[in-house]
């Protein structure tokens, strides 16, 4: 198995001491209890408190502040403690935010995994053991009966939805500026967005480039959202829509045009191995000698920094439990090896876009 450095040098000799990773099996234990307790200082503004008061506060202070019960505070207090989000003068009994503390209240992509983990993942995850034993997302359930969420997406309720939205183009958007720059570095006039979701991949193309044409191709329901969130925009007429579901083998892509580019992001991780070759190889049958195919993706075993290959690998079980039972974040020799099986080559990699993805370009075979 390849890794880039970061992360070899942590998965591939031990890092701790004994007494280290005894408390780190304990907080694992624990884990469940982390999280919420966490989450609701965030959410009882005691973490804003304390970055707004350098000398910090005591207890009955955060309470007067909160309107929460001096018991509430306290054991709040007494576990951020333990989690390591907060820290006490033992004089004064005045507590002040750690550097945990700062990270998880102001770092965007900690706020944003909180929330799609809380609102989309938590309950689900109880049933984990049973998706993993079955292969099919057992978590979803708890929202409603689709195969997939993709299916039921555009019918969970609205806070669901937020979370699970802001997660998605959170990461994707920061990557678009580098991605829309080695796309266009080629002559690009036809673009197939396949998964293209509500359009903002596409939006960003036909605003970059005044002659771009972008055909969507994703299930039709979600054409229905993407048309209303492009229709009042800028180039929205460059954008169109073919409705499908991949997963049906026997689903063609469009061939009314030649395409210079078929572009997937974060698409190929919402499904198992099987399916993507099957879904590279239909993408193959339309490719010319010309057409490039972009896949981007955050593949795990090529981050700068270990911390994101580790939320990497956890966002694979969401994949398990909630969205679908059989896909996952990908290495990417997988990938590679899912490209090669489907008769095309990888021309290049670029790396380290936006928040850790990468963009695989795939041809023909030579």
């Amino acid at each position: 198995m390849e890794l880039f450095p970061a992360l070899e040098k942590r998965y591939t000799r031990e890092p701790l001491t004994a007494r280290e990773a005894q408390r780190a099996a304990q907080f694992i234990a624990f884990g469940p209890i982390v999280f919420q307790v966490s989450r609701l200082m965030i959410k009882f503004g005691i973490l804003d408190l304390l970055r707004e008061h350098d000398e910090g506060l005591t207890l009955e202070e955060i309470a007067e502040k909160t309107a929460l019960s001096a018991y509430a505070v306290r054991v709040l207090l007494e576990a951020s403690l333990s989690i390591g989000t907060v820290l006490v003068d033992m004089k004064s009994d005045r507590f002040t935010l750690s550097k945990t503390g700062w990270f998880l209240l102001t770092d965007a992509s900690t706020r944003v995994n909180l929330d799609f983990n809380h609102d989309v993942n938590y309950e689900g995850w109880f049933r984990l053991e049973e998706s993993l034993k079955e292969g099919r997302p057992a978590g979803l359930e708890h929202f409603g009966a689709w195969p997939t969420v993709y299916e039921g997406l555009s019918q969970l309720p609205p806070q669901v939805q937020k979370s699970w939205f802001a997660f998605d183009h959170f990461y994707s958007d920061h990557s678009f500026d580098e991605a829309l720059r080695v796309i266009f570095s080629r002559p690009t006039r036809r673009l197939l967005d396949v998964g293209g979701n509500t359009g903002r991949w596409a939006l960003r193309c036909v605003a970059y480039d005044p002659q771009v044409e972008v055909t969507i191709m994703d299930l039709p329901q979600q054409l229905e959202l993407m048309r209303q969130q492009t229709a009042p925009k800028t180039g929205s007429e460059r954008i169109h829509g073919y409705g499908c579901n991949l997963l049906d083998e026997a689903t063609p892509f469009p061939t009314d045009h030649p395409y210079d580019a078929i572009w997937m992001s974060q698409f190929l991780d919402c499904f198992g191995e099987e399916e993507i070759r099957s879904i590279l190889g239909r993408a193959a049958r339309i490719m010319t000698e010309e057409t490039r195919l972009y896949i981007m993706e955050t593949f795990w075993d090529r981050q700068k920094y270990e911390t994101a290959g580790m939320c990497l690998t956890l966002t694979s079980l969401y994949f398990t439990a909630i969205a679908n039972g059989n896909s996952k974040m990908y290495h990417s020799e997988a990938m590679r090896q899912s490209v090669e099986a489907a008769g095309l080559e990888v021309e290049t990699i670029h790396d380290f876009l936006g928040w850790g993805h990468s963009i695989m370009i795939c041809r023909k075979k030579q």
